[in-house]
């Protein structure tokens, strides 16, 4: 956990959202920093996460509502799988609440969404992937953690792990997604925020993080 001095700059927080046994990952940053990177979380400690560090923006990695009523998909995820990347569709709420184990995570990022609701804190939905992509374009032929793992060490974060997950990797594109969207550097599909282009000099941290690996 992090001393007072450090709950006391300007945050945001990006969570990686999973089933119950596996619970959640959560990143922290600053303008230029990880501040702080936790896995297998239960909501509780998520919801403690924020009360204690009062970031500006959560963004979670996850559907932040069902398809309406009968569909199959959301308006948002199509659009943004027509201009950006592919993404998992989100069917109605009687389906992802049927007991389907498939959709336990979407059900686990629901009750998230809900417990910060009485927060004063503002929350988006995010899609690590698009924000992958925006950043550094499409992954092609390359495996998702080598992609993924340059595109960290682009972000030019000071404290990163030299170790990481997918998860924590996607937590960290979560939190930095939500501080570009504090800056007016993103736009949503259908309520999802993406950034509006790729990262820039200019956006880098100052000094270089470390190269991490899986």
């Amino acid at each position: 956990m992090l001393s007072g001095m450090l709950r006391r700059v300007e945050c945001w927080l990006g969570v990686d959202v999973g089933g119950k046994r596996k619970g959640f990952d959560a990143a922290l940053v600053n303008d230029r920093r990880l501040l702080d990177l936790q896995r297998r979380l239960s909501c509780e400690v998520v919801v403690e996460v924020v009360d204690r560090h009062r970031p500006k923006v959560v963004a979670i990695d996850s559907p932040r509502c069902c398809a309406p009523d009968g569909e199959a998909t959301r308006a948002g995820e199509r659009e943004l799988a027509r201009t950006i990347c592919g993404i998992r569709w989100t069917p109605d709420e009687s389906r992802v609440r049927d007991g389907n184990a498939y959709y336990a995570w979407i059900v686990e990022g629901l009750d998230l969404y809900d417990s910060l609701a009485s927060r004063e804190v503002e929350v988006i939905e995010v899609f690590p992937t698009a924000s992958w992509s925006c950043w550094y374009g499409k992954r092609g032929s390359r495996s998702r953690s080598a992609w993924s793992r340059d595109g960290l060490v682009g972000l030019g974060l000071e404290g990163v792990p030299v170790r990481t997950n997918q998860d924590q990797r996607d937590a960290i594109a979560a939190a930095v997604t939500a501080r570009q969207y504090s800056e007016g550097l993103t736009e949503s599909m259908g309520g999802i925020v993406v950034p509006r282009s790729p990262i820039s000099r200019s956006q880098h941290a100052p000094y270089p993080a470390n190269r991490p690996s899986s």
